[in-house]
């Protein structure tokens, strides 16, 4: 069992594909480049199943302040396949050293079972960006690009 897992759905196969067809979604709608950092919050798993959420922080041009956008997403494994269905939210701006705080809030309203958020810093920069995505399985990401049915 992982760190931020909860114990009983330890067994829980969930979706492996749906983070990374997640983060290649967040990448073609939003760009790298406007990407400050990257909050991944463990997901809830049942059976072949799964939720989860990923808080972005963007930058705004000519701004100090960045803008929070949350991606949603719901995911299952089906006879027909996989199914990953996200969800963009502009959350709305603030400056960037609230967001740990509101990173917390959220911690609190899911519960604590859930786990703490994975922050990754991407600072606008292509390479963080793929190192993240080199961290999942090859074979994953090839099945995730081979897709008929997209991210």
């Amino acid at each position: 069992m992982t760190k931020g897992e909860a114990p009983e759905r330890s067994t829980d196969p969930g979706v492996p594909e749906a983070l990374p067809r997640v983060l290649i979604r967040l990448r073609q709608q939003l760009g790298v480049e406007c990407l400050d950092r990257l909050w991944i919050f463990p997901p809830s798993r049942r059976g072949r199943r799964e939720q989860g959420l990923v808080a972005v922080s963007k930058f705004l041009e000519g701004e100090e302040r960045r803008s929070l956008i949350t991606v949603s997403y719901t995911a299952e494994h089906t006879g027909k396949g996989v199914s990953v269905e996200p969800s963009f939210t502009q959350e709305g701006q603030a400056p960037p050293d609230r967001f740990a705080g509101v990173m917390q809030g959220v911690v609190k309203r899911v519960g604590d079972a859930q786990g703490e958020p994975r922050e990754i810093v991407i600072g606008g920069s292509p390479e963080k960006y793929e190192e993240l995505m080199e961290e999942f399985d090859e074979e994953l990401l090839h099945r995730v690009s081979a897709s008929a049915d997209g991210p």
